[in-house]
């Protein structure tokens, strides 16, 4: 038994002394920049409880090495292993001598087939990397032969195939010889467009394919397809594609399959702006109402100060998303400041997208307004104004853009001879922009104005004069506090009208930003009085778009101290909150 127990103790022993003794610790010296990042990745896959100062270790580690390097190139190595300290303490260092770059001496890279003239193989070769005297990246080799078989099949050559791929590497001459041939074959082109599902004539959908029959089929085409049905909102699920399997000769027919979405939507809801408070929402949709594509959207807005309805019933022409007609209509009632004003309003909008990507919109619209002004004016406007509108708008960047800009033009007109008890003309612009400086940097800058030519103030209603000052106007003053005023101190509205804003914003973590910004602007009759306004402000961008709050003060509110500094107090401090796009 004794000799057992011996036996046991020194078969122990001998296997603690075979064990690998665990290291604490790894260190790669002599690489710098995407050398160094390609050894730490492939470094990465091995295991800190696998660390060990075995000879099978370090053969492990020289190997991943190895082939970290020559994936870039480098085939003649020289490597200076060191393990220093006893267990735990154990420290294992590497230094690396990459030695010499092995480059391409001989690159054919040949494409055959319906693809040998198109630009965008023709650019995909040039911007390959793998030309004579490039230095090899083998990642960039995998990567364009990938991209080969990619775009083929995103322009239509579905018969494509890769017949010769080889990489040959010379160490001792760092010399590299690449060989590939790729028979793209035919490209197909777009065949006929089918619909299955549709509530809609099939002519209102054809007027938005974005490709003609026979055009060489472009993957990208169908996208934008995709996209364009589902902005004009009819459906609830969509589907647009081409079976292959199905190709008629050289031609793919496109499969487009759809569901009609629910004739009504309706959405209630709870909202909140510093300039009219609390507000309850209640809004009424039908997508489509006859298989020509009408629509009727209906918005009501209860609060203190302006509850509102509007309505509008919309009627697409060929060009269904550019090319249409609109009705408007609906009731507003203000009581805000020193206007009480009820107005009652319907019109004909017709609505073109211009080829410049501007949006030209004609209309005439009626107005009737019941109102008082400033406790000296009283009466009832009828109004019939014929306008005319040019907007557009860009952004990159989704629902917190990067860069953006907004211009908006207009000019209407109302006169006695023509269906109006007053007459006047009304120009107004309003620009914005948005630029970014890096990821964590932006910009944001403002610049509206407005000019009314009229006899006297008191010739147009109140609902089209200029009042200025809110959320989107110059923060640090009340909502629309910021008008002319008559002989008993009320406000009255303004002729003109001008305002700037700039903004600067920094990302704070995440999703969150802080800004600081400057306000400048007036409204007047015959010389502006300019007023300013600074703040800072706090950012969110939550998945349902900007959360802006924003702590601004008025600064001519104010008086100047005995030292003539600027004294601000909490009668000029303004909070605003909103909540939305910030063009």
């Amino acid at each position: 038994m004794n000799k057992v127990f011996k036996w046991l103790g020194v078969t122990s022993f001998a296997l603690v002394l075979s064990s690998p003794v665990m290291a604490s610790s790894l260190k790669i010296k002599g690489l710098d920049g995407k050398v160094e990042d390609n050894v730490d990745a492939y470094l990465s896959a091995l295991s800190k409880d696998d660390y060990s100062a075995t000879l099978r270790f370090k053969e492990q580690v020289l190997n991943e090495i190895s082939d970290a390097l020559q994936a870039l190139g480098y085939y003649q190595p020289k490597f200076d292993y060191q393990v220093s300290g006893s267990g735990s303490k154990m420290k294992i260092v590497v230094t690396v001598d990459q030695g010499p770059r092995a480059h391409i001496s001989k690159s054919n890279l040949i494409i055959t087939g319906d693809a040998k003239n198109d630009p965008a193989f023709m650019s995909l070769v040039k911007s390959s990397g793998l030309g004579l005297g490039e230095p090899l990246n083998q990642g960039k080799y995998e990567a364009f032969k990938a991209s080969l078989m990619s775009l083929a099949l995103r322009r239509g050559y579905f018969d494509a195939e890769l017949t010769k791929s080889t990489l040959e590497v010379v160490p001792s001459r760092n010399e590299v010889f690449i060989d590939i041939n790729f028979d793209s074959g035919r490209r197909y082109t777009f065949g006929e467009t089918t619909f299955q599902g549709s509530q809609i004539d099939d002519n209102r959908l054809r007027s938005m394919i974005p490709y003609t029959e026979d055009e060489p089929y472009l993957a990208s085409k169908l996208g934008e397809y995709n996209e364009r049905l589902s902005n004009v909102g009819w459906f609830s699920s969509i589907f647009v594609g081409g079976d292959v399997k199905e190709r008629k000769d050289d031609a793919i027919p496109i499969h487009v399959v759809v569901t009609p979405q629910v004739k009504n939507q309706f959405e209630t809801g709870i909202g909140f702006s510093t300039d009219t408070g609390p507000r309850l929402k209640f809004n009424w949709k039908k997508p489509w109402i006859t298989s020509k594509g009408h629509s009727f959207n209906l918005k009501s807005e209860i609060s203190k100060e302006e509850p509102k309805v509007e309505a509008v019933y919309k009627i697409p022409l060929d060009d269904v998303l550019n090319d249409y007609y609109q009705i408007v209509g609906g009731i507003r009632y203000v009581d805000t400041h020193d206007t009480i004003s009820t107005q009652f309003g319907i019109g004909v909008e017709r609505h073109w997208r211009l080829d410049s990507g501007w949006n030209r919109t004609v209309a005439l619209r009626w107005l009737t307004e019941k109102y008082e002004q400033g406790g000296m004016e009283k009466g009832v406007f009828n109004v019939l104004m014929p306008g005319l509108s040019y907007s557009k708008t860009s952004m990159v960047g989704g629902i917190f853009p990067t860069s953006g800009s907004k211009y908006n033009f207009s000019v209407d007109l109302a006169n006695e001879n023509v269906g109006s008890n007053t007459t006047f003309a009304r120009v107004q612009a309003k620009n914005a922009w948005i630029r970014s400086f890096g990821e964590n940097q932006r910009g944001i800058f403002r610049l509206d104005g407005g000019a009314i030519i009229s006899d006297s103030i008191r010739d147009v209603p109140p609902s089209l004069r200029y009042f200025i000052g809110g959320d989107n106007s110059l923060r640090g003053y009340g909502y629309q506090s910021i008008s002319p005023r008559n002989s008993q101190g009320k406000m009255e509205g303004g002729r003109y009208m001008a305002t700037s804003s700039i903004e600067y914003q920094h990302r704070v973590y995440g999703d969150w930003w802080g800004a600081v910004f400057y306000d400048y602007g007036s409204a007047w009759n015959t010389t502006p009085d300019w007023k300013r306004g600074v703040g800072v402000g706090v950012r969110w961008v939550s998945p349902v778009g900007p959360i802006r709050l924003d702590f601004a003060w008025g600064l001519d509110k104010n008086k100047s101290n005995n030292d003539g500094f600027l004294k601000l107090s909490k009668d000029e401090f303004q909070l605003h909150f909103t909540l939305g796009p910030e063009l």
